[in-house]
């Protein structure tokens, strides 16, 4: 393979080494340098990325009607038998070129912001080097050729973000929340080490290209296999979409997100738009043919776990008020969007349309997503505080972060001819297609999303003319740069012809808008914005009167359902009283009882003897004498 497809190594690698030399060698130079270094190296690989995106779906395009997928390099770094062994490679397809753009993008957008956001804090230099190691980490997963390859970088990602989530590691809700965050996709990842295990041992492979390729031969020798009355293809598909649910913090293992709001806010930007949370979104769509001719009833478990998470989650946003949290849950509701796209979906030329859908929200998520992300970053840098109830009218004080993060609210909440505008009805018109009760949910959901959205807008923006105690501020260019090129990217990337680039079975194909679904969209939207303003826009008492009103419901949403509180239930007060407690016992004092005391049995048995070798030759001589004459009388004893 030669031309600009070879760059796609120093896509690749260069992060790795700005993350070694920052890393080693950053702390010798001005704190600076390690910001300009990281944005230089992330701008080199963005330029590289749009480079082969462009060459990849518009110079080059379909080779007889399909996107090939091609593979510059393919390492051999494990061998266990004649067909099965592991490869070390980058695979480029349709989905890979796409996410390479999303990752660039987002990465370089918050590198550049962070040199203003986090100057003057004394971990810089620690923080470019994880968020290096970070982007190498999610490069290394969506170029992956092989699962295993794949499950080496996601484990690098859970590394990357426990190091970013505790960032400020002298703050003990910031190290509760990176361990939180580790502790839960390391169960989730079990089950994906596992469907990995079992997929390969019954395929005989780890890469993509045979498992999700036509020839269904491979599949032939556990096509018969069972257990419990589920094909093992099943189960792997089903372990394998553990793993993805726990990092795009699916219900109910969705439970660390919210808290990985603790790490720098530039990082919730890359976490929640482009990076670990849409790698299980990613992990099903490589894995989508897999999942459509071996195990067809795992989508619909998909679909409907997208469906109630992207309610869970919008219903709970309504009732926060740390900015960065209502965001959080906010990136909950859009991934069950993207999820439940892939589980409605089929494959094929116009089967594949919820696929399709799904990486066209991806793609637009990351746009308006991170703008969200870095306009709060400002904002707090502005005001010193999380809490909405500490904003007010910072529309004066702040025009170019009020008009970017009015788009990006437009955008999500689907308003015409915005980018998430056109992804949701594709999403809406597959989910109308395939499943009318998930259609209905996600109507509900889109008037949700706008309410809770413009009542952060309306809150952080409007309301009142608070009085605070220093003059807020508009931040620096380094800081608002980034949120114009996203707010561009929020209109402007729902005009890509994305059906004629990243489609199921990689063939181009038309869509058209639905307008019998679209409109109703829109209008439902409309009416969740109508409400905020009427609700926010000024202060008024309908917030009070109305939380008063709902009581339980509304405490109970507010507690989040109360799920920590049921996993610290679970964990605390059954499996550490009735499974670690016992456990423990037994190996304090029968395991360690009964080794203790072989040791001390010892000790008092060499206490007694020791005296028996005193190294004197006299006693030595004394001893060899009376038994040497008790033996020759205990012979004539037993003579006579």
């Amino acid at each position: 393979m030669t031309g600009i497809f070879n760059y796609s190594a120093i896509i690749l690698l260069l992060p790795l080494f700005v993350f070694a030399f920052t890393g080693l060698f950053g702390s010798r130079f001005k704190p600076g340098f390690s910001g300009i270094l990281g944005t230089t190296g992330l701008g080199i690989i963005t330029f590289l990325s749009y480079l082969i995106a462009y060459r990849y779906f518009f110079a080059q395009g379909p080779v007889d009607g399909i996107f090939p997928k091609l593979i510059p390099y393919n390492i051999l770094w494990l061998h266990f038998t004649d067909k099965l062994s592991i490869h070390m490679g980058i695979l480029l397809d349709p989905i890979s070129v796409m996410m390479l753009v999303v990752i660039t993008t987002v990465s370089f957008m918050v590198h550049l912001y962070s040199i203003g956001y986090m100057q003057g804090e004394s971990g810089y230099v620690r923080y470019y080097a994880f968020l290096s190691l970070f982007t190498f980490s999610m490069l290394g997963l969506v170029l992956a050729t092989n699962i295993f390859q794949m499950y080496v970088f996601w484990e690098l990602v859970g590394v990357s973000s426990y190091l970013l989530i505790g960032f400020y590691y002298n703050k003990a809700s910031a190290v509760a929340a990176a361990k939180k965050a580790f502790i839960v996709t390391r169960f989730a990842d079990l089950g994906f080490l596992i469907g990995i295990l079992i997929l390969s041992y019954y395929t005989g492979t780890f890469d993509f290209n045979l498992i999700t390729g036509s020839d269904q031969s491979i599949f032939a020798g556990g096509a018969s296999v069972t257990f419990m009355g589920i094909s093992v293809f099943t189960w792997a598909a089903l372990l394998i979409f553990m793993g993805g649910a726990g990092k795009s913090a699916m219900f109910p293992l969705h439970i660390w997100l919210p808290d990985a709001m603790e790490g720098p806010t530039p990082v919730s930007a890359l976490i929640h738009a482009a990076t670990m949370v849409v790698a299980g979104v990613y992990l099903v769509a490589r894995l989508f043919p897999f999942y459509t001719t071996q195990a067809p009833d795992v989508l619909e478990v998909i679909a409907y776990v997208g469906g109630f998470t992207s309610l869970f989650a919008a219903v709970i946003a309504c009732t926060q008020f740390d900015i960065k949290r209502v965001l959080a849950y906010s990136t909950l509701s859009q991934i069950g969007y993207m999820m439940l796209a892939l589980g409605v979906s089929g494959y094929g030329h116009h089967e594949g349309l919820g696929f399709m859908a799904s990486m066209f929200h991806l793609f637009n998520h990351a746009m308006f997503k991170a703008l969200l992300f870095l306009g709060a970053g400002s904002i707090i840098h502005a005001v010193h505080s999380n809490s909405m109830q500490d904003m007010g009218g910072l529309r004066k004080y702040m025009p170019i972060t009020h008009i970017t993060f009015l788009i990006a609210c437009l955008t999500i909440a689907g308003m015409p001819f915005l980018s998430a505008f056109f992804s949701k009805d594709e999403i809406l018109v597959a989910a109308y297609m395939h499943h009318k009760l998930l259609f209905g949910v996600e109507y509900l959901v889109a008037g949700i999303t706008a309410f809770y959205m413009f009542r952060l807008y309306f809150n952080i923006f409007w309301n009142n003319d608070r009085q605070y105690h220093h003059e807020p501020h508009e931040s620096p260019a380094v800081m608002t740069i980034p949120l114009v090129v996203l707010a561009f990217g929020s209109v402007f990337a729902g005009y890509l012809p994305f059906s004629r680039m990243v489609t199921s079975d990689s063939m181009p194909f038309d869509t058209h808008m639905n307008l019998g679904i679209a409109i109703p969209s829109v209008l439902i939207g409309l009416a969740g914005i109508g409400i905020a303003m009427m609700m926010y826009f000024r202060k008024t008492m309908i917030p009070d009167t109305l939380i008063k009103n709902l009581g339980a419901l509304y405490r109970w949403t507010y507690h989040k359902f109360y799920v920590d509180e049921i996993y610290l239930f679970i964990t605390k007060k059954i499996i550490f009283r009735y499974i670690s407690a016992p456990v423990a016992w037994f190996d304090r004092h029968i395991v360690d009882g009964l080794m203790n005391g072989i040791a001390w049995t010892i000790a008092a048995v060499s206490q007694r003897i020791r005296g028996l070798q005193t190294g004197q030759v006299q006693e030595y001589g004394f001893v060899f004498v009376v038994s040497a004459v008790g033996l020759v009388l205990l012979f004539i004893w037993f003579l006579v």
